[in-house]
């Protein structure tokens, strides 16, 4: 296929040519009417951009076939059979994929480890749910992705499953055996889905992890603007194989997503895709080199410990990806979260996901020479000067057997249950009837229907204490819970 071409950006240079003047939305007129305030800060170029995919872009009919034509584009650039965009950002399109695979009362097994947005789904489709518990490393307080013995037991065990949902690469560059995985549900013949929202990057360079296309998953998921040059909200559905209908996939995607797409989601998703398709080594390469310079330098400070391939082993990760860089900061005697809130404060250095032990810093193409010396010199200072921070009060991190909790109901029912707010003392051994998520990154340690423990009641109490955020908790500040009531 010509991967010069870009067809939304193409049909959009066409609208501008023509003059078109439009009487439905959007009602700003590409800008005309948009608060010249607002338009000198976001600039001329967003609202100018912000046109209708019908009778916009394309006509009534969409007879041009712009949409189209840049999903094959993308399908053929990733090695995958199909490719949808999505606008709703990859929360929503995992919920989609789920609710492709799996309907309500059917089960599916779910990699405990996933974000919020798959419970989310849980919580809307009816799923029932079997947990694949990742492999806890005490040592680092960390998830590790399932293997694929542990797929293999779980479809042993329930084999009335319809598929699996893993996740990799995880918010800490960690990566699971997605083909060994695949392999395992194939065995079985039930599908594969991979959560790969980290991972948009992967099929452009082959020292990076493998990518899911490329080892045998069904559907994969991608956030194109996590790791790739797309905007807020861009994602893209892949899917190859007849384990999953397309025309399943479609509907479900119709059911959940917005009538009134983004045409700069589009726009940018196509345009990423002829960058990476015409220069992705070259960029990626840059960025795998400069990643490993910032990892050389931040080795060589004192109290910051990255996360290497040392992890790399049996009931640890298949893989790493080298542009992410997670840093425990435990020896600074600090937690993640101040680490990252004083790099804001004091160096105007916005890092990626915190917690009490680490916080990391991913290196993309859109990286240079600036803001490599920035983040080394920012760290540098960061350890130079911990000693000023005021220590947090310490938190009580449960052990791995503690966040395995027992799931008492459906995460539907718990959520739809009648409930009762209760002291959050209160709350153990009750079924816990919200989700109560830890953000960034935003893996559950409660999802409804589990039996609330001392362990994590301690844990949450004790975290929030030293500057935990749980924003999805209808009290954030945990002195209640949501429960199933008696």
């Amino acid at each position: 296929m010509d991967h010069s071409r870009v067809p939304v950006l193409e049909a959009l240079e066409a609208f501008r040519s023509r003059g078109d003047i439009v009487y439905g939305p959007p009602g700003h007129r590409q800008g005309r009417g948009a608060d010249p305030r607002v338009v000198e800060v976001v600039g001329e170029g967003v609202y100018a951009s912000d046109v209708l995919s019908l009778n916009g872009l394309d006509d009534r009919r969409q007879s041009q076939g712009v949409l189209q034509q840049a999903q094959e584009l993308m399908a053929d650039a990733v090695r995958a059979d199909k490719a949808f965009f999505s606008t709703c950002g990859s929360s929503l399109s995992v919920k989609t994929a789920m609710m492709s695979v799996a309907g309500p009362g059917e089960k599916l097994l779910v990699s405990r480890n996933a974000h919020k947005s798959v419970v989310s789904g849980l919580i809307l489709s009816g799923i029932r749910p079997v947990w694949v518990h990742p492999h806890f490393d005490e040592d680092l307080h960390i998830a590790h992705p399932p293997e694929p013995e542990d797929v293999r037991s779980a479809l042993e065990a329930h084999p009335d499953a319809k598929g699996m949902l893993l996740v990799s690469p995880t918010d800490w560059g960690t990566c699971a055996d997605i083909a060994g995985v695949a392999r395992v549900c194939h065995d079985d013949d039930v599908p594969l889905i991979v959560d790969e929202a980290w991972g948009a990057h992967l099929p452009f360079h082959d020292d990076l992890p493998a990518w899911g296309m490329d080892v045998g998953a069904d559907l994969v998921v991608t956030s194109v603007h996590k790791m790739g040059g797309a905007i807020e909200q861009s994602s893209v559905f892949h899917l190859q194989g007849d384990r999953v209908d397309p025309d399943v996939l479609k509907a479900r995607e119709d059911l959940l997503g917005t009538t009134s797409s983004s045409s700069l989601v589009y726009l940018t998703l196509d345009g990423w895709r002829r960058q990476m398709v015409e220069q992705g080594e070259e960029l990626l390469s840059a960025a795998i080199d400069r990643a490993g310079r910032v990892r050389e330098a931040v080795g060589r400070i004192d109290g910051i410990e990255l996360m290497g391939r040392e992890v790399v082993r049996p009931q640890g990760v298949f893989d790493l990806d080298p542009l992410v860089l997670t840093m425990d900061v435990r020896p600074l005697g600090i937690t993640g979260f101040q680490a990252a809130e004083w790099l804001r404060a004091t160096c105007h250095v916005d890092t990626g996901s915190a917690d009490t032990c680490r916080l990391s810093a991913r290196i993309t193409v859109g990286d240079d020479d600036r803001t490599e010396q920035v983040l080394v010199d920012s760290l540098a200072r960061l350890a130079e000067e911990a000693g000023g921070i005021e220590p947090a009060p310490p938190v009580a991190l449960p052990p791995g057997s503690a966040l395995e909790t027992e799931m008492v109901m459906l995460p539907r029912e718990a959520f739809f249950a009648r409930v009762e707010q209760v002291p959050i003392a209160q709350a153990v051994g009750r079924v816990v009837a919200e989700e109560i998520s830890p953000y960034p990154p935003g893996v559950p340690v409660l999802a409804p229907g589990e039996r609330v423990n001392a362990e994590i009641v301690e844990y949450l109490t004790t975290g929030l204490a030293a500057g935990m955020l749980v924003p999805d908790a209808a009290d954030p500040r945990l002195t209640s819970l949501r429960v199933v009531a008696e």
